[in-house]
């Protein structure tokens, strides 16, 4: 009677155990009986919110869902223009579950599952909103009605996935690598034809400002030498003038000090040697010693 007792007592632990289940902060739950989500009267989908609630034991299934905002950041996808010119979309999208049951249903409570769908659907929203502009357009000034289309266009098909779609961003549009590379080329041989361009530019005019300094000093080294000619010129005059007025005065004196420059200038050196005659008038005053 004892063990009876003990053993309706584990079953009925078991029993009050499978019954009770728990739903955390930011998640909700369905019941599954039969394989069958629960439903109320009306034929919805009964969702269990945050808290302990009570199930048919043994018999039903619990399936948690995240309740929570999402964040669909996914590879990025090639896309191309009115122009037929391609780019490469790096998005995400900010998602959360709406409606739980079909959610279960559509997406099997998959997240990642949903997530591929829900891709799919917006990148479809992308390619038709990237198809319809141009680069220009693009990129200059209509980015945000391109992500507020692609997020009216998103909204509408993830709702039968029982999705919530809150916001389509596009993080980055590049041009793929082949097409990069050649516009980084085609730009690199602009700048290079303008930088030559420029310097050669530059070298004109400093050829111009390097004729104009020469001409300068040309004119200017030509106005010293006028100067310092007229300079020595008055120089000579007054000297002569000055010669003049002292020969004048004493013209034997002259005579005898020019002479003994001549003597000075003539021998500087010891080797130096001149043939002369001795009647020579260089010796005019030497001759007039030794007669007196």
């Amino acid at each position: 009677m004892r063990n009876f007792s003990f053993i309706l007592l584990i079953l009925g632990g078991l029993l009050a155990f499978s019954s009770v289940f728990v739903v955390t902060e930011g998640q909700r739950a369905i019941v599954m009986l039969f394989s069958k989500v629960q439903k109320d009267s009306q034929d919805n989908a009964v969702v269990y919110e945050p808290g302990l609630h009570f199930k048919v034991p043994f018999f039903s299934q619990v399936r948690h869902l995240d309740a929570r905002i999402q964040t669909l950041d996914g590879a990025p996808d090639r896309f191309v223009t009115s122009e037929k010119k391609d780019l490469i979309v790096d998005s995400f999208v900010k998602w959360r579950v709406s409606d739980f049951s079909n959610f279960y249903l559509r997406a099997r409570g998959d997240k990642q599952y949903a997530e591929t769908l829900l891709q799919q659907k917006v990148n479809n929203g992308l390619r038709t909103n990237f198809g319809s502009r141009t680069i220009k357009e693009i990129v200059s000034g209509e980015r945000s009605e391109l992500m507020l289309e692609a997020l009216a266009q998103a909204s509408e098909s993830a709702q039968e996935l029982g999705i919530e779609v809150l916001d389509v961003r596009v993080k980055q549009i590049n041009l793929p690598n082949e097409v990069s590379n050649s516009i980084f080329q085609r730009m690199r041989a602009e700048r290079t034809a303008v930088a030559k361009e420029h310097r050669s530019e530059g070298q004109e005019k400093a050829e111009t400002i390097r004729a104009e300094v020469d001409r300068r000093v040309t004119v200017m080294l030509a106005d010293a030498e006028r100067n310092a000619r007229t300079v020595r010129g008055e120089g000579d005059a007054e000297a002569a003038n000055i010669y003049a007025s002292a020969y004048n005065k004493d013209p034997e004196f002259f005579g005898f000090i020019r002479s003994l420059e001549a003597y000075k200038k003539t021998f500087t050196s010891k080797s130096d040697v001149m043939v002369l005659s001795p009647d020579s008038e260089f010796f005019d005053y030497m001759k007039q010693k030794q007669a007196k």
